[in-house]
């Protein structure tokens, strides 16, 4: 999907929810770090068919983290939500990542982001979970 129409309806928009990328790297992004949030976003709105007014992103860097037992540039991270969690969303999603810290030396190979498909009773937002 195109991140230019993220606002129109797609068949995984009639799921509210909360797409959420939560990020940590031990690689210091510096004033590139909220370009690369909203390149995140954008790229879960094109991958998942959710509205980008529903995404979240976080990003910790500077954060200490190993990788099979190194601390040569890393990260890890965790989506989560409700519906649209998929091999080919999540291999966009991977990709996108990937592809965005490829510039501060962090290999393909050791990145790990772990996909969630949440269930509407366990994501609470506005006082109460989106199963009501």
């Amino acid at each position: 999907m195109d991140p230019s129409s993220c606002n129109e309806p797609h068949p995984f928009c009639l799921l509210p929810g909360d797409p959420s990328l939560i990020l940590t790297t031990n690689v210091d992004l510096g004033d590139k770090k909220m370009e690369i949030m909203k390149a995140c976003s954008k790229a879960i709105c094109a991958s998942t068919g959710k509205p980008e007014s529903y995404i979240a992103v976080s990003i910790t860097d500077k954060a200490d983290v190993i990788f099979g037992g190194s601390d040569a540039p890393t990260a890890l991270g965790c989506l989560y939500s409700i519906g649209a969690i998929g091999m080919e969303s999540n291999g966009q999603i991977t990709a996108a990542v990937t592809d965005l810290l490829a510039p501060f030396g962090v290999d393909e190979a050791r990145i790990y982001i772990n996909f969630f498909d949440m269930p509407r009773a366990n994501v609470g937002w506005s006082r109460r979970t989106f199963a009501g």
